[in-house]
């Protein structure tokens, strides 16, 4: 019964964590390579702060693992395979749409945001490229110091290796379709 709890409990936070650590990787290096600070790294290890996106991609390049894994869940059934699960963090939910692609390149993340929400702390950056498509709502996608303004049907394709933000300007919940493509 205990061992049960155990597999349960095992959270994105957990994961990096347990890499990290494996690979002999101090919090202030993982800190320097992605910019994020050590009080918020060790509160994502704690399962304290659910990491949005953005960041599980940076801390998955700082540890020189696939991104895939952090976001895998630790015994997938049948049916789990399938049916993409669901994440939350503070002012939005993402559900991946690509499960399995832990080795691949391309990832594809369904996301809503709440009404006149947007990310904590600073803005995100990590390698590669990424396509956000706004299925409804009205979003700002700040990309660098260039503020974008999508709604229903717009798109927007940028590099994610500038710092960027995402943010619900409107009156209702976002939906998103954002794929994105790290190297």
């Amino acid at each position: 019964m205990p061992r049960k709890k155990k597999a349960e409990k095992s959270s994105v936070g957990d994961k990096i964590k347990k890499a990290r650590q494996k690979k002999k990787i101090t919090l202030n290096q993982v800190a320097n390579d992605t910019g994020c600070s050590i009080d918020y790294l060790k509160k994502i290890e704690a399962s304290k702060v659910p990491p949005p996106v953005g960041t599980i991609l940076q801390i998955s390049r700082a540890l020189q693992i696939d991104s895939g894994v952090l976001l895998k869940e630790q015994k997938p059934t049948t049916k789990s395979r399938v049916k993409a699960y669901k994440k939350r963090t503070e002012n939005y939910a993402y559900t991946t749409l690509t499960p399995g692609a832990e080795k691949k390149h391309l990832k594809a993340f369904s996301v809503t945001v709440e009404a006149m929400k947007d990310h904590k702390g600073v803005g995100y950056q990590h390698e590669g490229e990424e396509f956000v498509y706004c299925l409804t709502g009205n979003i700002e996608v700040t990309v660098g110091d260039h503020v974008n303004k999508l709604k229903d049907g717009d798109s927007l394709h940028f590099n994610s290796g500038i710092r960027h933000k995402l943010r619900n300007i409107g009156k209702s919940e976002a939906e998103l379709l954002v794929i994105v493509y790290a190297p």
